[in-house]
């Protein structure tokens, strides 16, 4: 699979945009950067976008999407929890804030199909298999393991704060990517609202090991770019002590598994 990282953080300036990846061309996870990184073409060659949660940072470019699908008659299909979609739909998508996406329009199509998901509950997407998995944040959100061919995996957890390693139980993958929104000085901040710092982060990875016997590469996003530079030292630190390898995200980034 090849995983390209259209947003990397959780504030938008020139050079930074909002959470979002990209698998193999044709399947987005989160929507914070997925206009502003994509061209028309690749807009149209989405085949479905999976939502995490609610959050404006996570959905704020599906309107734009729905525009230039619906302008070329495509419909694109957006799974996440039933709360998420009942916000999308009443907030985004639905005609308050611009036209409603989620009826038949003039080609006879809806341009926009809500697809809720159920925790745990295994879906295929374009031969992908998909668990969508509970993380703890301060509104009801679930992570997604991405199974592809020939057994390749990742599991993208959004965002998520202290309490992530419940998933271990449920998840097993060689590749985790997950959210560092502060440096450790804010840990009080990320504990109440439900993120991770490094010193956070090390917990999880540490309960991982004690799970299954082995921590994965990870690989961060959504980091505030403002305290970006202390992140990365810290993170430099609980890799080196738990010699694993553990990376920063980046508009543009690329990597194949």
């Amino acid at each position: 699979m090849k995983i390209r990282f259209l947003g990397a953080h959780n504030t938008e300036t020139r050079d930074t945009r909002l959470s979002g990846l990209l698998v193999d061309d044709v399947l987005a996870l989160d929507a914070g950067g997925l206009t502003s990184s994509l061209t028309l073409s690749e807009q149209l060659g989405l085949k479905a976008v999976l939502i995490t949660h609610r959050h404006y940072d996570h959905v704020k470019d599906l309107p734009l999407l729905a525009m230039n699908r619906s302008l070329n008659g495509t419909t694109i299909d957006i799974y996440c929890l039933e709360s998420t979609a009942e916000a999308i739909g009443g907030n985004l998508l639905g005609g308050s804030l611009y036209p409603d996406f989620l009826k038949v329009n003039g080609n006879g199509k809806v341009t926009v199909r809500l697809c809720p998901v159920k925790p745990y509950l295994k879906f295929q997407v374009e031969g992908y298999s998909i668990i969508p998995v509970p993380v703890p944040h301060s509104v009801p959100a679930v992570g997604y393991r991405i199974s592809g061919k020939g057994g390749k995996s990742f599991f993208y957890s959004g965002d998520t704060g202290p309490g992530l390693s419940a998933c271990w139980e449920k998840v097993s993958t060689k590749l985790l990517i997950t959210e560092v929104t502060a440096s450790n000085e804010y840990s009080k901040f990320c504990s109440e609202k439900g993120h991770l710092c490094p010193c956070l982060l090390k917990e999880e990875l540490v309960c991982h090991l004690n799970t299954r016997g082995y921590i994965p590469d990870v690989v961060t996003v959504h980091m505030n770019h403002m305290l970006e530079e202390n992140i990365r030292k810290e993170l430099q630190e609980i890799a080196e002590e738990l010699e694993i390898s553990i990376s920063m995200a980046f508009e543009g980034k690329q990597m194949l598994i």
